[in-house]
C-alpha cells in the first residue's frame, strides 16, 4: 500500500502516523498538534544529523579494527598492543574518577524488588494484556503445566488428581522452607485466621503462628473465615486463596483452592527485536498499543476454545493490612518502553533533505507522549516516570545522544528534566568496554542495565571478523570474554551505585516448555548479582519467582561489591579458534544448527510480519526466537565461510535441507508458506541466505536492514 504524506512544514508525515497523532496521541494532553510538529520538526532536523555522524563512525572505527586484523594476520594478538590502538582510534575512552549514579524517583518495582522481568512485542495487544497482568499468577497452574511436576498424566488434558497433591506438595514445601510456621509444617494444615493482627494456622486443635510473623501482612474476607491471606517475602507477595467450594481445593482440609505468586514485577514492552515493524502502517499498530496501556484502556477480543473472550487490564488487588486499614497492592506489571536504537530509520516521517526519520528519534517522542496520560493518573509509574529501554548503543557517545534526544523530548513536552528515564542495554562490544562512561553520561537517567548474550556475541564476532574463525557458538558461554562480560556488568553497576536504585539484569531463557531446566539453572543469575533477569511467559515469571525468595538479591550485591572486579583485558580476548581440527561433521551440524533456527524465524518475519515467536530448533524444542538469534547465527556462518571453515556452496546446500525441516514443522500453520516448494521465488529464503551471504558488509552485523527491505517487499507484493 502506497504511502500518502502531509506536508508539515519541513516534514513529510505518513497520513496514517499523522492522525493517529492529532487525534488519538495528543487527545487529553496539554500538547497542541501545532506545537508537536513545530517541535518535532526543529528537534529531529538537529537531532538527525548527529545520529548519521554516530553512525559513520561506527563504520569507520570497524574499518580501522579490520585493517588492523589484517596487517596482524598470522601473529598472538598482544593484549597491550591491542589495547593501545583501540584507545588511538577512539574506540576505548579514558575512564574517569569513580562516581555514584544520580537517578530519582525510581518505582519501587525497579529499585526495592527483585524479581522476574517479561519481554513482550507490543505489537501483538493480547500478548501485551497478558504480560501486563503477569504481576499475578497461579502457582498451582504454572506447577500442573509443566515439567516440574512429573506424573503419568504430565500431557493430558483430563485432570489427574494425583498430579493436582503433588503440585500442592510442591508449594507447601517450598512455603515450609522460606515461610516456615513455628512448630508445625504447611503440610495438611486445618486452616488459618486472622486474630489480634496475627496469622493464626490451625491444626490438631492447636494454633500456631509464623517464625517471622512479619511475612503476615494481610488478608481478604472475614477474620474468621478469610477468602484470601497475603504473605510477603524479600518483597514479594503470595496470596494464598482460601475458597472450600473450588474444585481444586476438594482434597484441602484447609480449603485452599489456589496460591497466586506475584510474578512479572516488571514488563518491556518492546519496539524493537521482537517485532516487525516496517512502515507507518506497523509503527502506528505499536503506538495504539502502547497508548492504550498508558490510558489504561486497552482491550482485546478474541475467540478460545469456542467463547468469545475480552482481555483487559487488571485492577489493583485490594486487602485489608494487619491494622485493619483497606490497602492496595499494584495490580499489573510495571511497564517499560524497548524503542529502537540508533541505525534505523522509517519511512513514516521524510525529512527535509528527503532522508527516511531515525526511528530511535520518532519512537522517543511519540511513545513519551504517550506516557503522558499515565503521569496524570500515576497507574503505571506511581512516581511519575517514564522508563525507556533503549538498546543497541555504542560506547558513551551514543549514550550521551541519548541522553540529548530524552532532554529535546523533556523541552518539547514540557516535563521536568530527567522524568525520561533509561535502560542501557549492554549489547554491544564498544559499550562493555566503556561501560562505566556510558552509565556516567547518563547519570541522572539510568535505571537500568542488563547483559544479552545473542546479541553481545553477534557484535564480538562481526567488530572482530578479520581476527579468525570463531569458536562454536556452544564453546562462547564458557570462554574468557564472555565471563569477564557477564562479571564486569555486575562489578560496575555495584560501583556505579546501582543496587537499591537501579536495577541489573540478566537476559532471557528461552525455551517456555523446560520449566523444570529452568528452575535448575536460572538461580544462577540471581547468584550473579542481577535483581531482574529475563523470563519468556507468564508461567515462566511465575515459576522464577520462587527463585526471588529463596536468594536475596541485595545480600548478594553486598556480597559481590567487595570481589576483584573483572578484567578489561579479559572482556577484550577474541573468542578465535586458534588451528581448529574440527571434522566435516562438526562443522556440518554446527552450520545446520544455525541455519534452521535462521529460517525458522526468518520465515515468519518475512512471510507474516511476525517478529516473536516459539520457533523449534533442530530438535524440535520450541524457543522464544527474536532478531538477535538471527545475528549470532548468521555472523557466525559467515565467519566460518569467510575463514575457509565451510564454503558458500556448502552452506547453500544446508540451507536448502534445512528449509525443508522448517516447512515440515510449519505445516500445520495454515499461513504459512513453504520455502522448498521454489527457492528461487523464495523472499524469506532469499533473505535467510542474504543475512550470511551479505553478513560481512551488514554495520555492526545487523540483521535489521535486510529484514526491513524484504517485508517492505513482501508487503508491497500483497498489496
Amino acid at each position: 500500500m502506497q504511502e500518502k504524506y502531509i506536508k508539515i512544514n519541513n516534514l513529510k508525515v505518513s497520513k496514517i502516523l499523522y492522525d493517529f497523532v492529532n487525534n488519538e496521541l495528543l487527545t487529553g494532553t496539554e500538547i497542541s498538534s501545532e506545537n508537536f510538529w513545530n517541535g518535532f520538526d526543529k528537534a529531529v532536523h538537529e537531532l538527525a544529523p548527529k545520529n548519521a555522524k554516530l553512525i559513520k563512525f561506527r563504520e569507520i572505527l570497524q574499518k580501522q579494527i579490520n585493517d588492523w586484523h589484517v596487517k596482524n594476520k598470522g601473529k598472538e594478538i598482544d593484549i597491550n598492543e591491542y589495547k593501545k590502538f583501540l584507545k588511538d582510534i577512539g574506540y576505548l575512552v579514558n575512564e574517569g574518577p569513580d562516581f555514584q549514579i544520580e537517578t530519582n524517583k525510581i518505582d519501587e518495582e525497579i529499585a526495592k524488588i527483585a524479581g522476574p522481568q517479561l519481554v513482550v512485542p507490543i505489537m501483538n495487544a493480547r500478548y501485551t494484556l497478558n504480560a501486563a497482568n503477569a504481576r499475578w499468577v497461579s502457582l498451582y497452574d504454572s506447577l500442573y503445566g509443566t515439567d516440574i511436576i512429573e506424573s503419568e498424566e504430565g500431557g493430558s488434558e483430563r485432570y489427574d488428581p494425583n498430579r493436582g497433591q503433588e503440585v500442592i506438595k510442591y508449594v507447601r514445601e517450598f512455603f515450609d522452607k522460606h515461610i516456615p510456621i513455628d512448630g508445625t509444617s504447611w503440610k495438611n494444615i486445618a486452616g488459618l485466621k486472622v486474630v489480634d493482627k496475627n496469622l493464626i494456622i490451625l491444626k490438631d486443635d492447636y494454633e500456631y503462628k509464623l517464625k517471622e510473623i512479619r511475612k503476615f501482612i494481610g488478608h481478604r474476607g472475614d477474620a474468621n473465615k478469610p477468602s484470601a491471606i497475603i504473605l510477603k517475602n524479600n518483597n514479594l507477595h503470595f496470596e494464598i486463596i482460601i475458597n472450600p467450594r473450588a474444585f481444586s481445593a476438594a482434597h484441602d482440609i484447609a480449603g485452599i483452592s489456589d496460591v497466586i505468586a506475584e510474578s512479572a514485577v516488571s514488563t518491556i514492552c518492546d519496539n524493537e527485536d521482537s517485532v516487525a515493524a516496517v512502515d507507518a502502517q506497523d509503527k502506528v499498530l505499536c503506538y495504539r498499543n502502547w497508548l492504550g496501556l498508558m490510558k489504561g484502556d486497552l482491550k482485546v477480543q478474541f475467540e478460545k476454545n469456542g467463547k468469545n473472550l475480552e482481555r483487559k487490564l487488571n485492577p489493583d488487588r485490594s486487602y485489608i493490612s494487619k491494622n485493619g486499614d483497606g490497602l492496595k497492592l499494584h495490580g499489573r506489571s510495571l511497564l517499560l518502553i524497548r524503542n529502537v536504537d540508533h541505525l534505523m530509520s522509517n519511512s513514516s516521517i521524510i525529512l527535509e533533505d528527503g532522508s527516511e526519520v531515525p526511528e530511535g528519534i520518532m519512537d522517543a517522542f511519540i511513545t513519551t507522549a504517550a506516557a503522558l496520560h499515565d503521569l496524570k493518573k500515576k497507574r503505571n509509574s506511581k512516581t511519575g516516570s517514564i522508563y525507556i529501554v533503549k538498546p543497541k548503543m555504542h560506547g558513551p557517545e551514543e549514550t550521551a545522544f541519548t541522553d540529548l534526544i530524552f532532554t529535546k523530548v523533556e523541552e518539547l513536552l514540557k516535563l521536568d528534566k530527567y522524568t525520561c528515564k533509561i535502560g542501557i542495554m549492554d549489547e554491544e562490544r564498544r559499550t562493555s568496554a566503556n561501560l562505566k562512561e556510558c552509565i556516567r553520561s547518563l547519570k541522572n537517567r539510568v535505571f537500568f542495565i542488563n547483559t544479552g548474550f545473542l546479541d553481545r556475541t553477534g557484535d564480538e564476532m562481526h567488530t572482530s571478523m578479520e581476527a579468525g574463525p570463531m569458536i562454536k557458538k556452544g564453546d562462547m558461554k564458557t570462554s574468557k570474554w564472555i565471563q569477564a562480560y557477564e562479571n564486569s556488568n555486575v562489578d560496575i553497576g555495584l560501583k556505579c551505585g546501582f543496587s537499591g536504585i537501579a536495577a541489573i539484569g540478566k537476559g532471557m531463557f528461552p525455551a517456555p516448555d523446560e520449566m523444570k531446566k529452568m528452575m535448575k539453572e536460572k538461580i544462577g543469575h540471581l547468584k550473579a548479582g542481577a535483581n531482574c533477569a529475563w523470563v519468556p511467559s507468564p508461567t515462566a515469571a511465575s515459576l522464577h519467582a520462587l527463585h526471588y525468595h529463596q536468594v536475596d538479591v541485595f545480600n548478594v550485591q553486598k556480597e559481590l561489591s567487595s570481589r576483584t572486579p573483572a578484567k578489561l583485558d579479559d572482556l577484550l580476548t577474541i573468542p578465535i579458534a586458534n588451528r581448529p581440527n574440527w571434522s566435516v561433521d562438526e562443522i556440518n551440524s554446527e552450520i545446520s544448527n544455525s541455519a534452521q533456527t535462521l529460517l525458522g524465524y526468518v520465515v515468519r518475519w518475512i512471510d507474516q510480519g511476525i517478529g516473536c515467536s516459539k520457533v523449534p530448533d533442530i530438535n524440535n524444542v520450541g524457543l522464544m526466537e527474536d532478531r538477535a538469534t538471527l545475528r549470532i547465527s548468521s555472523q557466525h556462518i559467515a565467519n566460518w565461510i569467510y575463514h575457509g571453515i565451510t564454503t558458500k556452496i556448502q552452506v547453500i546446500e544446508i540451507m536448502k535441507q534445512m528449509a525443508k525441516v522448517v516447512d515440515n514443522q510449519n505445516e500445520s500453520d495454515k499461513n504459512y508458506v513453504r520455502m522448498s516448494d521454489n527457492f528461487e521465488n523464495s523472499l524469506a529464503f532469499q533473505t535467510a541466505c542474504d543475512l550470511i551471504f551479505k553478513g560481512k558488509e551488514q554495520p555492526s552485523g545487523y540483521t535489521e536492514p535486510l529484514l526491513h527491505l524484504n517485508r517492505i517487499k513482501q508487503k508491497a507484493a500483497k498489496n
